[in-house]
């Protein structure tokens, strides 16, 4: 078996978070849970990706209602990561 080594590449350190969150876009809501964060951005677990734009706004539940301008940088079938801006 190979061992392989991942280097991290982000420049600032993710916290792993259980959050439950919204994306907002438009006058549209759709429910997601916050998995990871840092200064930069963050990773989703969303239960679809049908209709989610590829700029949206981000309100955390129990982060005091934090609102995150966020802009995806990759995403599958079930998990989209942003950066915020």
């Amino acid at each position: 078996m190979t061992v392989v080594e991942v280097k991290e590449i982000r420049k600032t350190k993710r916290q792993r978070v259980l959050v439950m969150a919204l994306i907002r876009f438009g006058d549209m809501s759709i429910s997601c849970t916050l998995r990871n964060i840092s200064e930069e951005g963050a990773a989703l677990d969303v239960s679809t990706q049908v209709g989610i734009p590829d700029c949206f706004t981000l309100i955390a539940a129990s982060q005091k209602r934090k609102v995150y301008s966020c802009k995806v940088v990759w995403r599958d079938k079930r998990h989209i990561g942003v950066a915020f801006h």
